[in-house]
């Protein structure tokens, strides 16, 4: 939709006082910290509930205080098939017998029992160890906390949206980053699996808007040409909170430490966050130029630069001839969300988002679950499966702005399904099999920066939040069936990795549907969306 000569063209704005000056730069560097905490909080779960290394205590040889975990007599208690965690052979009663006496005729190698007390093989301390969460038929029970962790993100994302779009994004990243600090505190205080659990809820359901009102925050104040650095840079952050949630898990063995370790600092950067700059089209959708007008003026001077007597006019001006503005100023948000739902093509959109969200998160997490078989140690798999995704983004900085968000986004997405599919295939060479693991998380990862990118640049600015958190939410639910793909193998070994090819492609196909947005302004309202469509935005070439 053409803009009118008095239109607030915020775009044009941010060209005269930087696309990506000193401004911009310190209200990343505030942005980077609720991305790396999101990156903290959400996957503490894999630490916190992991599984641990045990064995069946044998009270007859050893005492209950004992660190030894590999006795020379431990292949005569427990049976070469049995189940060494939980099951171990009877012991024949003998008054006479000392500890380190222990042999094969002292046991009855034709009756199991199950074991009551474990021994672990290192100091590490998870709910395993806290709760006696142990035994296969107590392992739904360490699958099922990071599930529940995704249903509180997928519970609370529809809403976080329209409350950001509605009251504003600082204030609801302050309470996300707050409220999430304060549960996951409660948690480590926990004195019950259930209670445990139920934290574990609660903590995503306050926090789970943190990463999307960050990246918002963040990326509408950078013009057009620098989006993709801005979206690499949040990518980054959240790569390297990944990665230092694997540094701190390798230094704080016990997940009551981990935890306040990881919260605590939320908490303390409140101060630091209550700093950062508003929305300004958030504010310019809800009418408030007056304090739009401020912060432009503050970026321009901090960047060392000054706006024009075009901009000055058009944010004094009190005949505001823009449509958008109108439009923006008359409506109210259930007048706008009646409007998106009688859009088809929108609906339609949003659906696709929808399902491309639901792709990449299954896939990404789904690969990363699968990562274990890496290394040996699984911190240093954390993080070297955290920083593997940097080489993705900077590839992203390379391609992203010269072949589009549409063809990268396919490509990314089909090739990463492709490499799903071919490693099944390949099972005698174990080097080319973990290259091709790695190529399918590098091009996931590439995928799932440039939709973030994407669903900001395709839907306006009123309800920009709030379909950016439906298709997060829907995101969710993949991230839900991830953690439970591994009982996929049990029926038959490769299809996982078969689910995760199919969906990738089919998914990239579905993106072609999706309008370009290659240095297309954002869009201000619906109808600019859709036109979209038609790139009858105008583009720049700034």
């Amino acid at each position: 939709m053409p803009q009118s000569e008095d239109d607030v063209d915020l775009d044009e704005v941010l060209h005269e006082i930087g696309q990506f000056g000193l401004f911009q730069m310190k209200q990343y560097g505030l942005m980077a910290l609720p991305i790396m905490f999101n990156a903290l909080f959400t996957l503490s779960y894999i630490f916190t509930a992991g599984n641990l290394e045990y064995r069946c205590l044998v009270p007859e040889c050893e005492l209950p205080s004992t660190d030894v975990y590999q006795p020379g007599w431990l292949n005569e208690s427990i049976g070469l098939h049995s189940d060494e965690r939980c099951q171990r052979f009877q012991y024949l009663p003998n008054d006479t017998l000392q500890h380190e006496e222990c042999l094969s005729e002292h046991f009855n190698t034709s009756a199991l029992i199950a074991c009551d007390r474990f021994v672990y093989r290192t100091n590490e301390t998870t709910i395993v160890r806290d709760f006696n969460i142990t035994c296969a038929q107590n392992d739904w029970k360490l699958t099922l906390v990071g599930t529940v962790n995704n249903v509180g993100q997928f519970v609370a994302l529809p809403i976080a949206g329209y409350l950001s779009d509605r009251f504003g994004r600082k204030w609801i990243l302050l309470v996300s980053v707050a409220g999430s600090a304060v549960f996951g505190l409660l948690r480590s205080f926990a004195t019950s699996y259930e209670m445990f659990i139920a934290m574990e809820f609660l903590d995503p359901v306050i926090g789970s808007t943190m990463y999307t009102t960050a990246f918002i925050l963040a990326l509408e104040l950078v013009g057009p040409k620098m989006r993709v650095t801005g979206n690499n840079i949040i990518s980054c952050a959240f790569s390297f909170g990944e990665a230092l949630l694997g540094l701190l898990a390798m230094y704080f063995r016990d997940w009551r430490t981990l935890l306040r370790i990881l919260y605590i600092p939320g908490l303390l950067s409140l101060p630091l966050l209550y700093t950062t700059a508003e929305s300004v089209r958030w504010l310019l959708s809800k009418g408030r130029k007056d304090e739009a007008f401020k912060i432009l003026k503050k970026a321009a001077t901090v960047n060392g630069k000054s706006l024009s007597q075009v901009a000055l006019a058009k944010f004094n001006s009190t005949d505001n001839k823009s449509n958008s503005a109108k439009s923006l100023d008359s409506k109210t948000y259930a007048h706008l969300m009646r409007e998106a739902l009688n859009n088809p093509g929108l609906v339609l959109r949003v659906i696709n988002c929808s399902f491309c969200w639901l792709t990449n998160t299954m896939v990404y997490f789904g690969l990363s679950l699968n990562s274990v078989s890496l290394s040996g140690n699984k911190y240093l798999n954390f993080i070297l499966v955290s920083l593997i995704e940097l080489p993705g983004f900077f590839l992203m900085q390379l391609i992203l702005d010269r072949a589009g968000r549409k063809k990268t986004l396919f490509a990314t997405l089909v090739l990463s399904g492709l490499f799903c599919i071919i490693s099944v295939f390949i099972t005698d060479a174990p080097a080319l099999n973990l290259t091709l693991f790695l190529l399918s998380k590098l091009s996931i990862t590439m995928a799932f920066g440039t939709l973030y990118i994407y669903t900001v640049e395709m839907f306006p600015t009123n309800l920009r939040q709030s379909l950016l958190s439906t298709c997060s939410m829907f995101g969710r639910i993949g991230s839900m069936i991830a953690p439970q793909t591994p009982l996929l193998a049990k029926f038959w070994t490769p299809l996982p990795m078969i689910l995760f090819g199919c969906l990738g492609i089919s998914s990239g196909i579905a993106a072609l549907q999706f309008p370009e947005t290659l240095n297309n302004e954002l869009p201000n309202t619906l109808e600019e969306a859709m036109n979209m469509q038609s790139n009858n935005i105008p583009a720049t070439d700034r």
